[in-house]
């Protein structure tokens, strides 16, 4: 792919637990269009490295960059989440609000869109990930399947530039997944897809790399 990286990251290290290293010296950069599969063994630091990009774990050396600029206050990575989703692996550490309208419209309540605007983002994102009608369903009570595209609304309810999809398929039945995998083929938006399914990264990926111990490479 061609074109300027949305997404930089040169020479991080992220210590933690006591010092340990978890990542160390990884470059990484993601352009326009890319959809950029995160494959390795468990521990490795997979979903440390997306977090890192969206500033909710700091890094002891190196540097994050997105959009052209480099990124070390929260203020800066504040910025940065606007144009960055971040699919969690765990559906529950993203949904927090009793309804499932309420959790996809916060986001955009939050950066000032009116609450007419605000509902039709809900729909119309509700139809994309296939759970149209889903509005008024309390949260606690869907199947993990139905929190994992719940929870994919949300985060295209902000419209990104770039997603950070940490397992996108867990908890997905046959039908549900090949429709999540049909959605994510339809976007424009560069991704980082991290998952332990061959046949999600076969799918998806435009290039593969793999992450462990010993730092990050091409797959």
């Amino acid at each position: 792919m061609s074109g300027e990286p949305l997404i930089g990251l040169s020479g991080v290290r992220v210590a933690r637990d006591h010092g340990r290293i978890v990542l160390d010296g990884i470059d990484l950069a993601v352009r326009p269009g890319e959809r950029v599969g995160l494959v390795g063994p468990n521990g490795a630091g997979k979903s440390t490295l997306l977090h890192v990009i969206v500033g909710l774990l700091p890094v002891a050396a190196g540097q994050v960059a997105a959009f052209g600029r480099p990124c070390r206050t929260e203020r800066e990575f504040a910025a940065v989440r606007r144009r960055v989703g971040l699919l969690f692996q765990d559906s529950d550490d993203q949904l927090f609000c009793p309804t499932v309208a309420e959790d996809i419209a916060f986001g955009p309540l939050n950066l000032g869109v009116g609450r007419a605007e605000a509902a039709a983002v809900v729909t119309r994102t509700l139809a994309r990930v296939g759970l149209a009608g889903f509005e008024h369903r309390i949260t606690y009570r869907l199947s993990g399947g139905e929190k994992r595209l719940v929870a994919l609304a949300t985060v295209l309810a902000m419209d990104p530039a770039v997603l950070l999809l940490d397992e996108p398929t867990t908890g997905l039945d046959q039908e549900a997944e090949e429709r999540m995998l049909a959605l994510l083929l339809s976007l424009d938006q560069a991704m980082v897809v991290v998952s332990h399914e061959p046949r999600v990264i076969d799918r998806l990926a435009t290039r593969v790399v793999h992450l462990d111990r010993d730092g990050l490479k091409a797959a």
